[in-house]
């Protein structure tokens, strides 16, 4: 095979891989509606994706995918159940579950209702009161977000076999649910839960935690489509409208965020004219419109900073004491040890690099072994003129990180400083 055809089948594989991606928790959400039956269903998903990836590279994509995975996974799952109730009841109950009506694909070209995406009414279902929150995050990513539970173990410091059981025991408490938009009341005690998992996605998306990808924009993008889908639902609430700003906000600034092999480029070396403008100005205007739709909470405080970054042309342009303002609110609401290493990047900018350093100090408890905290102070270091202690600190945070891009990039900081006296 040629280099030209490794390319061009390599493009393929990746579209087929968005794709994918992208319906995985469309074709789930549909199959809950019509059938119940969450695990089984999401055990039927699994194999019509595996379907798609073996058929579609030979025989090419369907016109609409999402029908096809729809009805593969459709007869995976009648066949599943016809099975399990011939064991019990034999062929009369078999028959009766059968569906009302068979999925069928939309013509060629002609893709189905926005009123059939199920995906936002999954959102919810993921997100029952009846589970805890951590099993709500949990359960989300998984059927929604399409990540895999290594990847969700690696998110929240466990280990796998410990997420495997929590995402189980959460199929288990949502079974016969059932598939329907909460009411008002409801949807309100789900709605934290839920923007929280939308966030995750996206920092997932944005900047992936592990593998040889920095970004992985059909997250992203997902992540964005479902926040637009809950800001339709609940156009006054502001922390669904700061949350889709901070979202566009940071987004925008992903085309200039790796170099041409795929390397990281740090913020304030980026160059702006590659960020996406249109994406600022709407992410900027509703950044605003969520401030004035009652007290900043957490998503209007970030979507501000995120403009004040955005909105200046050059690094040297960003308005840092008003980004720290915008910190000690944000850390003082939510004492997030996250949000509390971005503040101490601010005091460094503001105050320099031995502030911010002293504030780096006070988060090595609830930030021990984290590759960002090694990140941040070697950054700081080097601006606080200690080569020695950033090149150490730059090789702590790659060793700890498990982002391929991440990694190389921390590893290049290191190697380019001088060497110690």
């Amino acid at each position: 095979m040629s280099h030209e055809e490794d390319r061009i089948g390599n493009r393929i594989e990746d579209r087929i891989e968005d794709l994918l991606r992208l319906h995985a928790p469309q074709v789930l959400g549909a199959l809950v509606r019509r059938y119940g039956h969450f695990d089984a269903a999401e055990d039927a998903v699994q194999e019509a994706l595996l379907a798609a990836a073996r058929q579609w590279p030979e025989e090419g994509v369907p016109d609409n995918p999402r029908g096809w995975l729809i009805r593969i996974a459709s007869r995976r799952l009648t066949d599943r159940l016809r099975a399990d109730s011939a064991r019990r009841r034999r062929e009369e109950t078999a028959a009766a579950l059968t569906p009302r009506d068979a999925f069928t694909a939309p013509p060629p070209g002609e893709s189905r209702a926005p009123s059939e995406d199920d995906t936002l009414t999954l959102l919810f279902l993921c997100c029952h009161p009846a589970l805890s929150p951590a099993a709500q995050i949990a359960l989300t990513l998984r059927a929604v977000g399409g990540l895999t539970t290594a990847e969700i173990a690696r998110a929240h410091l466990v280990p796998e076999a410990t997420m495997a059981q929590r995402i189980s025991r959460a199929k288990h408490k949502v079974h016969g649910t059932p598939f329907r938009q909460p009411g008002p009341e409801d949807r309100d005690t789900r709605l934290a839960a839920v923007l929280q998992v939308l966030y995750l996605i996206f920092n997932e998306g944005y900047t992936a935690s592990s593998g040889p990808a920095l970004h992985r924009a059909d997250l992203a993008h997902e992540a964005v489509r479902l926040t637009r889908s809950v800001r339709r639902l609940l156009p006054r609430e502001g922390r669904v409208t700061g949350l889709l700003a901070l979202m566009l906000l940071t987004e925008a600034r992903s085309p200039a965020r790796t170099g041409p092999d795929g390397e990281l480029i740090p913020l304030d070396e980026q160059d702006r004219t590659r960020w996406d403008r249109s994406a600022i100005e709407e992410g900027s205007a509703l950044a605003e419109e969520a401030l004035s739709q009652g007290p900043a909470g957490d998503y209007q405080l970030q979507a501000a900073i995120a403009a004040l970054h955005d909105e200046a042309e050059r690094a040297d342009d960003t308005d840092w004491p008003q980004i720290l303002a915008l910190y000690d609110i944000l850390v003082h609401r939510t004492r997030d040890p996250m949000a509390a290493l971005g503040r101490a990047v601010a005091v460094a900018m503001v105050r320099g690099p031995r502030a911010g350093l002293a504030e780096v100090a006070l988060l090595e408890g609830p930030l021990a072994g984290h590759h960002r905290l090694d990140a941040v102070r070697a950054h700081l270091l080097e601006r606080a003129g200690d080569p020695a202690g950033a090149r150490a600190a730059y090789r702590s945070a790659a060793d700890r990180t498990l982002s391929e891009p991440e990694a190389r990039y921390l590893r290049s900081r290191a190697d380019a400083l001088p060497p110690s006296p």
